[in-house]
């Protein structure tokens, strides 16, 4: 049944409403909310995966969620916030964790789990939705009390609270033709500059501007883990500037380098930043940054050879979640660097390698024709949208 429905969505919008109806026509009432929850969170990976809908722009994949998950560890006494958070799939992971951690909840505990553990924002109305309802299925929320996620642009102001962990991936890209309408409805573009009090620099460049947002919003000893697309570890200009900012202010302590291939986005090369907000000090937070590179001579792809959770059993184990980062250990694809390391590269680049491809040395270690066709549309992709970008701003800094 769930299987011929999918074929049917078009958009999310569509979607919600083809889970109101298979919910309306079946008969729960000896079956739990897990049940429920998890099938209509299957037919949102299905939609996502699904190139004629809009709900791909929105999806994570879920064992990468999980595995980010498994190493900040949220409990039941954490609040936890996601900025851009598309259908839920932070908070929603989040959420059981922290459920599945608990050996047992005071009622005070069990309310703040149900109603004020996970905070969302989303900017489009019918993602929030789908959003909201996956979280209620999963016994996040209440369906007479108010929603969990907020409808609004995260970016447009300091919305004055703070959490003790952020999860998020915040959106990749630019899309100069796209509108959106501000809190107080006027609209404005994607690609304007941001301009707040308490930004460190002033940037149309969007995941720049989240990674700010997300400084913002932590909590003293908070912990935040981001997924950042690689132009943030090594742009220059607003990027060197705040990539000094959290080394200095906050312990950036982790970087997971992901894979391509896992992304419904093609063309994406992303990263995981983890890292924890300190209080003030005349000092570097930042001692160690551990990276872990999962992209070099590994290959992926969303149907043929997808990433699944154990891929990130070994990052997990160097990762050591829950001990003192002093007892890590290097090995070949976990390497540490000291803030003096850091600081001293060319624009406080981030973007650190020390794996050789394989494939590029040995012929027999190809990757299959499909995984290498795939890999060549990504970064062919990727290159469209940089050149996109540098195009639409000299379109914007020209007389008209």
């Amino acid at each position: 049944m769930f299987r011929k429905a999918q074929n049917r969505v078009q958009d999310p919008a569509k979607l919600k409403q083809l889970i109101v109806d298979l919910i309306d026509k079946e008969n729960w009432s000896a079956s739990g909310t897990d049940l429920k929850g998890d099938a209509y969170e299957q037919l949102l990976s299905r939609g996502a995966s699904d190139k004629g809908s809009g709900a791909g722009q929105y999806f994570t994949p879920r064992d990468l969620i999980v595995g980010i998950v498994d190493v900040i560890r949220p409990t039941v006494v954490d609040t936890v916030v996601d900025p851009a958070c598309g259908t839920g799939g932070f908070l929603l992971v989040a959420h059981e964790h922290a459920a599945r951690a608990a050996s047992s909840m005071t009622p005070v505990e069990r309310d703040h789990l149900r109603d004020g553990f996970v905070t969302g924002y989303e900017l489009v109305d019918g993602t929030a939705r789908l959003a909201a309802m996956n979280l209620l299925l999963h016994g996040a929320g209440t369906a007479n009390g108010d929603s969990l996620i907020e409808v609004k642009d995260a970016l447009l102001a300091d919305p004055g609270r703070r959490w003790s962990v952020v999860l998020s991936n915040p959106p990749f890209g630019k899309k100069s033709s796209l509108t959106m309408v501000g809190a107080d409805g006027r609209e404005v573009r994607e690609d304007r500059e941001i301009e707040r009090p308490d930004f460190v620099v002033t940037t149309s460049n969007k995941q720049l501007n989240f990674l700010q947002h997300i400084m913002t919003i932590l909590d003293i000893n908070g912990r935040a883990a981001v997924v950042l697309p690689d132009n943030v570890l090594f742009e220059g200009g607003a990027g060197e500037t705040l990539r000094r900012k959290l080394l200095a202010d906050f312990d950036l302590h982790t970087v997971l380098r992901l894979p391509t291939g896992i992304f419904y986005a093609q063309g994406v090369k992303a990263n995981v930043l983890f890292f924890d907000k300190k209080p003030a000090s005349e000092q570097p937070w930042t001692k160690v940054l551990w990276v872990y590179d999962l992209r070099t001579n590994q290959h992926f792809t969303l149907k043929q050879n997808p990433l699944r959770r154990h891929h990130l059993d070994d990052f997990v184990a160097c990762y050591k979640p829950g001990e003192d980062r002093s007892a890590r250990v290097e090995s070949e694809r976990f390497k540490a660097f000291t803030y003096e390391e850091l600081a001293s590269r060319d624009k406080t680049n981030l973007d650190i390698t020390w794996l050789r491809d394989e494939s590029l040395e040995d012929m027999d270690n190809l990757p299959a024709p499909e995984v290498i066709a795939r890999e060549i549309v990504e970064d062919l992709t990727a290159a469209l949208t940089e050149f996109e970008a540098v195009a639409s701003a000299l379109e914007a800094d020209s007389p008209s």
